[in-house]
C-alpha cells in the first residue's frame, strides 16, 4: 500500500498471508520443519519502527513480525482471517465489526488486546507521529471503537471504496511500546509482533536474524499446516546486485528477486538448474514502476512541455532491449499498465530528440553563448539547463548514463549522483533534489493514487515528494474514491491516469511482464508461484 522503494529492488510479492480458518492449506502439510532460510532485503531498514518506516526494506522485514485483522489468500485474493477471526460489514457499507482472536500474545509475552487494535488506528492521526504516509487509506474512517475485549468496530464517516480493505488490512503494533513518540527514534531497530516470526539478533549494517515464534496462534490453526516452515530466517542487507546474486550461486542465499538482465547473461553456469534454480513465472501480482521524478519546485521544470520534452530524450527502448531483454514494457502513466485502472489510451513517449529541442525551443530554451548548452533567463538570471539527478541503485546507473548522454546532445546537462539508500529517503523527506530515479512497489490490486498524486499528499514528508499538484486530478481522484460501483470507478480512474500521463512529472521508464527468480535447489516447493505472489511462507528444506 505504500511502499516506497529504490530502482535496485525490483520487488515480487513473497507472500505472508494466513489461510483461512477451515480452508484449504495453501502449503505442504508433510514439510519439514526445521533449517534455516537465507534472503537478501537489498539494503538496510533506516528504521523498523512500524508506525513511521515507508521502505521496502522494513516493510520485507515487518511482513514476518507485524499482523494485521485480517490477510489476503495467494491464490484468491479474497480476505481471510488472521488476529480477527471473524467479522461483519453492516447493510449500508459503514460500519466494520471485528471479533478478536484470543489468546494471542506479542512477543515479549504481553497480551494482543483490543486497546492496541484502537490504538493502531488512532495514532496515524495523531500529528506527533510521522504518519503522512498512511492517511489517505484511512481519513474515510471516523473512528476505531472497543465494544468489548475481543471486538472492535470502524464506523465509516466517508464513502471510499476501500474503507473495508483499509480496517481489514491495518497493521497492528503494540501499545504498551509504541504510544509515547519521544521513544519513536529509539526504537529504529526494535520489532515487536504478534506474528510467526520475532526478531532475535540485529547486526548493524549486516544482517537481521529472526526466529519462529513457538506462542504464534497460528501454529494451532490446521489450514497452516506447511506455513513458516523455517526455524530461523537471516535477513542480508546486501545492496549489490552481482554480491548477491554471487551468494545465491553459493548457497548463502536461499532466494533471490532477478531482474532481465541478471536472469539472461548473469544467472547461467554449472551450478543453474543442479544447485540453483532460476524461474519465470507470470502472477496477477501488480508491477513495480521505475521513474524518473522531477522537483517541481524547481523552475526548470515547472513548464509542462519542458517535462514532455525531457521524455522524449529517454530511450526507454533501448534501454528495454539492452539491458531488460525484451520482458519489460516502456511506461505509460503512474501505475502499472497492466492495471484495470490504467488507460489504454495513453501510448508510451517516443524516444525524439528533435521533437524534444523543438519543445524547448518553444518553452524558451536557447543556446545563447553558444557553448552548447541550453539556457534561459528565469527569474531575471540567466539559467543553465543543467540538473543533479540522484539514485541509490549502482547497478541502475547505466540506464541513467544514456539519459545523460543522449540529454547531452540537446543540450541539456545532467549530472548523476549515487547516493546511499538512507541519505537517500532523507533527501525525498527533506525535497532537496532536482531530480530522482527510484520507483513504486505495485501496492493493490484496487489501487488508489491518492498517496502519490493528491495535492494533500505533499506535506509532512508525505509521498508526493515531487510537489505535484494539479486541481483536476485532485477532484478526479477524490471523487473515483467515493465511487463504490467499480465500472464507474475504472473510468474515473482511467481519466487520472491520462491527466497524471499528459502533465508527465515523472518519466515513466517501463513496467515487468514476468515475476522473476532464483533459488536454491535444497528449498523445497508446492509450487513456482501463486496467483499474487511467489509464495515464499510455503516452502520448506530437506534434513
Amino acid at each position: 500500500m505504500r511502499n516506497l522503494w529504490m530502482f535496485l529492488a525490483l520487488s515480487l510479492i513473497v507472500g505472508t498471508g494466513s489461510p483461512a480458518l477451515g480452508a484449504s492449506t495453501l502449503g505442504n502439510p508433510k514439510a519439514t520443519k526445521g533449517g534455516t532460510l537465507y534472503l537478501n532485503l537489498g539494503g538496510e531498514p533506516s528504521t523498523l519502527n512500524p508506525i513511521t518506516s515507508s521502505d521496502l526494506y522494513a516493510t520485507k522485514a515487518q511482513a514476518y513480525a507485524i499482523e494485521a485483522l485480517l490477510d489476503r489468500n495467494l491464490d484468491t485474493y479474497e480476505w481471510e482471517p488472521a488476529l480477527a477471526e471473524k467479522w461483519e460489514i453492516s447493510k449500508d457499507g459503514k460500519v466494520f465489526t471485528f471479533t478478536l482472536r484470543k489468546g494471542v500474545k506479542w512477543h515479549d509475552g504481553k497480551p494482543f488486546t483490543a486497546e492496541d487494535v484502537k490504538f493502531s488506528f488512532d495514532v496515524i492521526f495523531n500529528d506527533k507521529f510521522r504518519t503522512a504516509h498512511l492517511r489517505p487509506y484511512y481519513e474515510g474512517i471516523e473512528k476505531c471503537e472497543i465494544v468489548d475485549a475481543d471486538t472492535v468496530r470502524f464506523t465509516a464517516k466517508t464513502k471510499y471504496f476501500r474503507n473495508f480493505d483499509s480496517a481489514a488490512g491495518l497493521q497492528v503494533v503494540p501499545k504498551h511500546l509504541y504510544s509515547d513518540p519521544e521513544k519513536g527514534p529509539k526504537m529504529t531497530k526494535v520489532l515487536v509482533g504478534t506474528g510467526p516470526y520475532s526478531l532475535d539478533e540485529y547486526e548493524r549494517g549486516t544482517r537481521m536474524i529472526l526466529k519462529r515464534n513457538k506462542e504464534w496462534w497460528g501454529n494451532s490453526v490446521p489450514s497452516n499446516a506447511g506455513m513458516w516452515n523455517f526455524d530461523k530466517i537471516i535477513l542480508r542487507f546486501v545492496e549489490q546486485r552481482t554480491t548477491s546474486l554471487e551468494m545465491l550461486k553459493k548457497g548463502d542465499l536461499d532466494f533471490m528477486e532477478l531482474d532481465p538482465e541478471s536472469y539472461t547473461k548473469q544467472a547461467t553456469g554449472p551450478e543453474w538448474g543442479k544447485k540453483v534454480m532460476k524461474l519465470k513465472v507470470e502472477t496477477l501480482a501488480p508491477k513495480g514502476t521505475p521513474f524518473i521524478g522531477w522537483n517541481l519546485k524547481n523552475p526548470i521544470f515547472a513548464d509542462k512541455k519542458v517535462r514532455r520534452a525531457l521524455t522524449h530524450l529517454v530511450n526507454r527502448d533501448l534501454m528495454i532491449e539492452k539491458f531488460r531483454f525484451g520482458m519489460s514494457l516502456p511506461g505509460t502513466g503512474p501505475w502499472y499498465r497492466q492495471s484495470v485502472y490504467a488507460s489504454q489510451n495513453v501510448k508510451p513517449m517516443p524516444f525524439n530528440p528533435k521533437k524534444a529541442l523543438e519543445m524547448l525551443r518553444e518553452a524558451g530554451w536557447t543556446d545563447s553563448d553558444k557553448d552548447g548548452l541550453l539556457d534561459k533567463t528565469v527569474d531575471g538570471k540567466k539559467t543553465n539547463f543543467s540538473f543533479t539527478l540522484i539514485t541509490s541503485a549502482e547497478e541502475r546507473m547505466k540506464y541513467f548514463t544514456i539519459f545523460k548522454e543522449d540529454a547531452k546532445q540537446a543540450g541539456v546537462n545532467v549530472e548523476l549522483k549515487l547516493i546511499e539508500w538512507n541519505s537517500f529517503v532523507k533527501l525525498l523527506d527533506e525535497r532537496k533534489f532536482d531530480a530522482v530515479a527510484l520507483a513504486w512497489g505495485g501496492g493493490a490490486v484496487d489501487y488508489d493514487p491518492k498517496q502519490i498524486w493528491h495535492s494533500e499528499s505533499i506535506a509532512n514528508a508525505g509521498s508526493n515528494f515531487i510537489g505535484y499538484s494539479n486541481p483536476e486530478v485532485d477532484k478526479l481522484i477524490d471523487e473515483a474514491r467515493e465511487l463504490m460501483d467499480k465500472p464507474a470507478r475504472i473510468a474515473k480512474m482511467r481519466r487520472v491516469y491520462e491527466a497524471i500521463a499528459e502533465d508527465a512529472p515523472y518519466v515513466f521508464l517501463y513496467v515487468d511482464k514476468y515475476d522473476l527468480y532464483g533459488r536454491t535447489a535444497r528449498m523445497k516447493t508446492v509450487k513456482d508461484a501463486y496467483k499474487y505472489g511467489i509464495g515464499t511462507s510455503y516452502w520448506w528444506m530437506e534434513p
